[in-house]
């Protein structure tokens, strides 16, 4: 795989061509070149990832059926179901299983429970008392639909389920006991006090000096730990487990960093609309240039940790790719065509 070195000129961010304007960090910025391995130009994510949601959603639609009281599991399958879901965390974490040759078999139970979680924490996040979304990928949020005290009581749902579907439908065979256990361990501590939670309470909460941290804990933790988690599946050394974590939480900030961007261009100068928004954002903190900066360094960063894997080969790919994805956002995953 390439290896990436310092250099003194301007680093350029490039934002899909459907927003027409380039993004150009200023010629201050300390972050390293970000150069293309020749394998990754001829890998189709699309078709990757589409293929992949494809199973997952089957693969949900069975683990969270409708069942008695209907109204809390049909308040669940709103949200884990969603039309437009990307998936990115069940897809990060088949991708990093598949990496040391583990089984996507083993990974599927995980990966769904991820995206329960991740729902879960969509829709509390939603919430009057916390964001105060009514939509939710252009659709009502599950709060909207059907009422605070359900949404409520379906994410409170959502978190449990996942674990109790990891256990229940990993095969034996193909994942032994205590990676299973690591890999239970590191949901709960990402969903936990230390973890998005402290996320959540922090974008509310905190002061400006906090944001960074806000970002990692609420952003990058979901993406860190779905590197991890196939990792652990997939049998990874310790080393190379917190070599993932390294990249998984500079491409889940990297993706939050990026939508700020998007955000800010779209609004444009309306000032009623940024004091609207609620919680961090690194535009709103730092101003446009710093963001694509940071930008820059998280996106030179994730490379740089997935450098480590070059004895895997081609099977790092799916990887690189993402972090790519994460900043020119080339197709979006509902596509057909």
């Amino acid at each position: 795989m390439a290896s990436f070195s310092m250099v003194s000129t301007p680093v350029h961010l490039y934002l899909p061509k459907k927003l027409t304007f380039p993004i150009r960090c200023s010629s201050s910025s300390s972050a390293p070149s970000v150069s293309t391995p020749p394998s990754l130009t001829q890998f189709d994510l699309k078709t990757y990832w589409t293929t992949l949601i494809a199973d997952i959603n089957q693969k949900l639609h069975e683990a969270v059926p409708v069942r008695y009281p209907d109204q809390i599991y049909e308040s669940m399958r709103y949200s884990v179901l969603a039309e437009g879901a990307k998936r990115a965390s069940p897809v990060m974490c088949v991708a990093a299983c598949e990496l040391f040759g583990g089984n996507r078999l083993a990974a599927f139970p995980t990966a769904c429970a991820l995206e329960m979680v991740h729902a879960a924490s969509l829709i509390h996040d939603d919430l009057p008392c916390m964001d105060d979304d009514p939509s939710r990928r252009g659709q009502p949020s599950n709060h909207t639909v059907y009422g605070d005290d359900l949404a409520i009581l379906a994410g409170d749902a959502l978190f449990p389920l996942g674990f109790q579907h990891i256990v229940a439908n990993t095969p034996s065979s193909l994942v032994p006991e205590p990676r299973l256990l690591r890999v239970i361990t590191e949901i709960a501590r990402t969903v936990g006090s230390t973890g998005m939670a402290a996320g959540q309470f922090l974008d509310l909460e905190g002061g400006p000096d906090a944001i960074e941290f806000a970002q990692e804990k609420k952003f990058g933790e979901m993406s860190q730990c779905s590197a991890v988690c196939g990792g652990l599946l997939g049998g990874a050394e310790d080393d190379e487990v917190d070599r993932l974590r390294r990249y998984g939480r500079a491409v889940g900030v990297l993706y939050r960093v990026v939508d700020d961007i998007l955000e800010d261009k779209m609004n444009g100068a309306d000032e009623d609309e940024r004091k609207k928004k609620k919680g961090f954002s690194y535009v709103r903190a730092y101003g446009v240039e710093k963001a694509m900066e940071v930008a820059e360094q998280l996106r030179a960063k994730a490379k740089q940790e997935l450098d480590g894997f070059e004895k895997y080969g081609d099977a790092v790919v799916p990887l690189y790719s993402f972090v790519d994805y994460a900043v020119d956002r080339s197709f979006t995953v509902s596509d057909s065509s």
